[in-house]
């Protein structure tokens, strides 16, 4: 059965274009999600002899796109309409002819929705629980391709990132929030124990619910994920650019950074149905999600994930590619690599089938019992476990050291203002400062370190877009405006836009003086053009 829980009705979904993914065992009606050959590499020979091949495309032409897309899928049954915990009638939907599957239950809403996430299950409900995760911008649909498999085995617990796929837009600022929030969705249905597959922000969380909740987590498959993503700087960056212009930049560009060019070539109906994804997502909850894998970092924790961990990546991914994959299986003692040819970002959708088999083999066969423990230890940096012999399931390569951690020890000023002054003025900035100190100037910068970031940014009484209000007025009454377009960018970063810059600037035309505002507009110009312009 399968039942879906949210507080607000989701919007119809996109129309169904392909079936269920071929996989080993009972045949599944309907074509393949994977309508028509896609130039490239071959298909992955991950299951052995007889690996299903893809089949004819359906005659019905794509419908027009909606609100809340669902990924192409024929025959597939439609969800069904959410309610709530207390006792609501469904609202009623017309009938429409589909195939009986053995997977479906009523869907049941959370509660406390600041504190629980949108979810929906599948499967029989007296099976062990998976769950599954989303990638930034998409919703749980990614994953229907792998349901009718999964389901033959577990009670497949999905769920959506707020302001995904029609959830409450109530943003999550951290990935320990969005783990603490499925946490307590799974404590008030009573889910203790589980295993766990995520993609990208997806495979964060699970990464983190190892750390901190290891009794809970039976198994691990972390899909497209890294133990950081990027650079701080990148992700901080496209929260200005959303903020400023919205998700249509996000969504254009959504496909070259999911799919192969030929895969996105060949199926068109595919690259609209995840650009329809991203632009119906919440940009307040997008941006606080590009804020979250910012600040992720767990390179010196991976040798405290003790839970046997399957790291899959597909092989032509620009985002958390191989190099990111094989870094975490140094760093994981009891992990495993997979690489899957012809694959980018969205592996699970752009190569259904072997994603599917490659789940339900390390699922299947790495379920560990409960531990007898049962709290889960601080989070605190320690000595990295050394590297256990990994045997990948579809690629033998040499994985890097794992890095090396880094012992407790107390936040200094000097710590904290440093990390304060990266996440308000970026890396580029302060690595610029940082390599231009000399013997004459290093004490000025730690002077600049521990007071003003240590100290008077890093106190609670005023948030950080105040604080940007304040430092924009005082440059230019002071007339320093050498630092304006550091403070300008800085501003951008914590959270003002554009508009709301120059309504500071022009209160300060009236108490600094024209000239002075007239200078800061044109610096503060070129700054926000520069920032806020979307990649072509």
């Amino acid at each position: 059965m399968s039942e879906v829980s949210e507080t607000t009705p989701q919007p119809p979904h996109a129309p169904h274009l392909g079936g269920p993914a071929p996989h080993p065992g009972p045949p599944h009606p309907g074509p393949p999600l994977l309508a028509t050959p896609v130039p490239g590499p071959p298909a992955p020979q991950l299951t052995g002899p007889g690996f299903p091949q893809p089949v004819a495309p359906p005659a019905t032409p794509v419908q027009q796109p909606v609100p809340v897309p669902h990924p192409p899928a024929a025959d597939h049954p439609a969800a069904p309409q959410p309610q709530h915990l207390t006792p609501q009638p469904p609202a009623p939907q017309p009938p429409t002819p589909r195939t009986p599957t053995p997977q479906t239950a009523a869907p049941q809403p959370a509660t406390e929705a600041p504190r629980t996430l949108q979810y929906r299950f599948d499967g029989p409900e007296g099976a062990p629980v998976l769950v599954i995760g989303p990638s930034l911008g998409t919703t749980w649909h990614m994953w229907d391709r792998q349901i009718p498999e999964l389901t033959q085995h577990w009670r497949v617990f999905r769920y959506d990132l707020p302001g995904h796929g029609g959830a409450p837009a109530h943003a999550a600022p951290s990935v320990a929030e969005l783990a603490d929030r499925l946490i307590a969705t799974l404590d008030g249905l009573g889910v203790q124990r589980f295993g766990y597959a995520g993609c990208s922000i997806g495979g964060a969380v699970g990464a983190d619910l190892a750390l901190r909740h290891p009794h809970r987590v039976a198994s691990l498959a972390l899909v497209a994920s890294s133990p950081r993503f990027g650079t701080a700087d990148e992700f901080r960056q496209r929260g200005v650019i959303v903020r400023t212009n919205g998700l249509e930049p996000m969504a254009r560009t959504a496909p070259e950074r999911w799919f192969t060019p030929g895969f996105a070539a060949a199926q068109p109906a595919i690259v609209e149905w995840a650009v329809q994804m991203v632009r119906t997502t919440d940009p307040g909850c997008y941006i606080a999600a590009c804020e979250a894998l910012a600040a992720f970092d767990i390179r010196d924790h991976l040798g405290r994930i003790g839970v046997p961990t399957l790291v899959l990546v597909g092989a032509e991914d620009q985002v958390t590619g191989p190099a990111e994959a094989r870094t975490l299986v140094a760093g994981i003692p009891d992990a495993r690599l997979a690489l899957v040819p012809g694959a980018s970002h969205l592996a699970p959708v752009e190569q259904p089938a072997a994603v599917c088999d490659l789940l339900l083999t390390h699922f299947s066969t790495a379920w560990q019992d409960a531990p007898t423990a049962a709290p889960a230890a601080p989070l605190v940096p320690g000595p990295a476990t050394p590297a256990a012999p990994f045997a990948p399931l579809a690629e033998i390569a040499p994985a890097p050291d794992a890095p090396e951690a880094v012992g407790p020890q107390r936040e200094s000023r000097h710590q904290r203002g440093v990390k304060v002054r990266r996440e308000v003025l970026g890396d580029a900035h302060v690595d610029a400062v940082n390599a231009s100190a000399d013997p004459f100037t290093e004490d000025f910068q730690e002077l600049v370190t521990r007071y003003e970031w240590g100290e008077a940014w890093s106190r609670d009484g005023l948030d950080r877009r105040t604080r940007s209000c304040v430092t924009l007025t005082a440059l230019v009454a002071s007339g320093h405006l050498e630092g304006l377009a550091a403070h300008t960018r800085a501003a951008l970063r914590n959270g003002l836009t554009p508009a709301e810059i120059k309504e500071v600037l022009l209160q300060t035309a009236v108490y600094c003086g024209i000239p002075a505002a007239g200078a800061a507009f044109a610096i503060a110009q070129s700054v926000i053009q520069e920032e806020t312009t979307p990649p072509a």
